[in-house]
């Protein structure tokens, strides 16, 4: 019985998810040093972020792509986190 309700939460929320530009990525390392790039043009990145980032590329350096991604992300949301 909670499916329709679900279902129906999904529809009303897709017209607002639809307006979202669409932003594909894929597991390589390209899309690697795209994070990197991103998080050094931030401000105020702290020592932990800056860790995980430096991490997360030696991951994707030794071909632990997606690891190294995760990483990478998790740098990233703790600078925006932080209000960097």
């Amino acid at each position: 019985m909670r499916l329709p309700s679900l279902l129906f939460g999904v529809a009303l929320a897709a017209p607002a998810i639809a307006d979202q530009p669409l932003r594909v990525t894929t597991d390589s390392p390209e899309y690697c040093g795209l994070l990197a790039a991103r998080l050094t043009s931030q401000q105020g990145v702290d020592r932990q972020a800056m860790a995980l980032a430096a991490e997360g590329l030696r991951l994707c350096d030794s071909g632990h792509i997606r690891t190294g991604i995760a990483k990478l992300r998790r740098a990233l949301r703790a600078t925006h986190a932080q209000g960097g």
